[in-house]
């Protein structure tokens, strides 16, 4: 097979990146429609990633955020975001590049890109302050419906507003998987 000078497997990926950087900014600027919400699964120890150790600790590999009810100061930039929630009563600031992401889903319309990051573009090292770095590593785009379900960590999801009364339950993402 010939060699792909173009490399349409990074450009697939700057793409659907840019999807999920789109709908953020949208949902930064106006909140959540309707029934939408987000399920976004990340490497923790990704360039660029900034998270407390306590998280860093209990999710060294890779975490599932739930951007629902109770989220705050969202801000979208070129390279990525960075969101207020809240994980057993405390409130964190995360701050996640976009090529850090490997999964993004909205279960209310069952929608999901899942994206491959590669190995060698984690670090290893839990120093938070590094700074991003600019490449975003090449992969292959695997926009499934139930393996990057398969393989994400159940994490809390920021509870839900006062209104509803009720506390935050760890969701297992399993529940969503086609049976």
């Amino acid at each position: 097979m010939a060699e792909d000078h173009i490399r349409y497997d990074i450009l697939a990926q700057e793409a659907l990146r840019g999807v999920m950087r789109k709908v953020l900014a949208e949902v930064a600027r106006t909140g959540l429609p309707g029934n939408h919400h987000f399920f976004i699964t990340f490497l923790t120890g990704a360039p660029g990633v900034r998270i407390s150790s306590r998280l860093r600790e209990r999710y060294p590999d890779q975490m599932t955020i739930v951007i629902q009810f109770q989220y705050w100061d969202l801000k979208v930039t070129e390279t990525g975001f960075e969101v207020g929630l809240s994980f057993s009563d405390i409130p964190e600031k995360l701050e996640i590049p976009f090529s850090a992401v490997r999964g993004f889903y909205d279960p209310s319309v069952n929608f999901e890109l899942e994206f491959d990051v590669k190995a060698d573009d984690v670090i290893q090292d839990d120093v938070e302050e590094e700074e991003p770095e600019e490449a975003e590593a090449p992969a292959k785009i695997q926009p499934t419906k139930a393996e990057g379900r398969k393989k994400a960590k159940q994490v809390e999801p920021a509870e839900e507003d006062a209104s509803s009364a009720k506390g935050a339950d760890v969701v297992s993402l399993d529940a969503f998987r086609k049976k």
